[in-house]
């Protein structure tokens, strides 16, 4: 069952037009309509499955982020990666703040708040899918909860994280004003999102990974992002690049791009297009395949 959004999930405009069509590669191989808003210049897929009814399009092999074992080369890659990403993540928000109350919402199985964890961070989770929050939980003695509802009424967070989660999000406004008002007026709000205007979003095209219909459901440029911060009140103090990113996605966007290709030349031509978008987006652009966004309230 789907849903046509009427007006735009971030500005409330109704003025959007048609922008791209995008098969879903990885489960349904369905396509999807990307609208474009006039106003606030979000991409937002329309129309888009109901979120009660999103579930099976998770159901994949490649979905990574909620799987631990390493069932095959990318997985194990991916998971290496993974645990050194952690370990940054855990660097960053310990310059921003001395250790205090860390809220992960999209938490997945939960590594980034085992590390934090054990540097001394009180921390929490918000995790609506059901396998990886249990994994989650086995690890972090139940901190992990299904929504941000059953967290404790006025329990506010010194750094409150989302990491590729804001794109999944059905109720994008509703949401991010209730993430909001969980943080401290000193705290800062970390939230990483892909780009659509990287240099291996525009080689790629339709193909780029970072599409990922339907399962990314908003798209934020510059301008999106720059519309985001002033529809809620807040001020960007930083932008982090996440190099790694472009690897992956052109890893995934080869195999869409060209199914049959030798695994040694689909690693290869990734490897590849992964360093040219990176080498541009820091010699030129800025512009990497996903960046961390730093806010903190105004």
């Amino acid at each position: 069952m789907a849903e046509r959004l009427t007006k735009c999930p971030l500005c409330k405009s109704g003025l959007f037009l048609n922008y791209k069509e995008i098969v879903d590669h990885a489960v349904s191989k369905e396509t999807f309509i990307i609208c474009k808003c006039q106003n606030c210049s979000l991409l937002f897929t329309n129309p888009r499955p109901k979120e009660e009814k999103i579930g099976p399009y998770y159901d994949f092999p490649e979905y990574y982020s909620h799987e631990k074992n390493n069932k095959n080369l990318t997985q194990l890659i991916y998971n290496k990666v993974r645990n050194y990403a952690v370990l940054q993540k855990v660097k960053l928000i310990s310059e921003l703040k001395e250790p205090g109350k860390l809220l992960d919402y999209g938490c997945g199985t939960g590594e980034f708040l085992q590390a934090a964890q054990l540097k001394g961070w009180t921390i929490k989770g918000i995790e609506p899918t059901e396998k990886a929050r249990n994994q989650a939980n086995q690890i972090l003695d139940g901190k992990v909860l299904e929504n941000i509802e059953l967290l404790e009424d006025k329990k506010k967070f010194d750094i409150i994280t989302l990491f590729h989660v804001l794109e999944h999000i059905h109720t994008l406004r509703k949401t991010t004003k209730k993430i909001i008002k969980r943080l401290k007026s000193d705290g800062y709000i970390l939230i990483a999102v892909p780009n659509p205007t990287s240099f291996d979003a525009l080689k790629y095209r339709e193909n780029w990974a970072g599409w990922d219909v339907p399962r990314h459901l908003y798209h934020f440029d510059e301008t999106a992002i720059t519309n985001f911060e002033q529809i809620f009140d807040l001020d960007l103090v930083r932008t982090v690049p996440m190099p790694f990113d472009s690897y992956y996605v052109s890893l995934l966007s080869e195999g869409y791009t060209k199914p049959k290709q030798n695994l040694i030349s689909k690693y290869l031509k990734a490897v590849k297009s992964g360093w040219d978008s990176n080498k541009i987006a820091k010699g030129h652009s800025g512009k990497y395949s996903s960046n961390l966004f730093i806010f903190k309230k105004k």
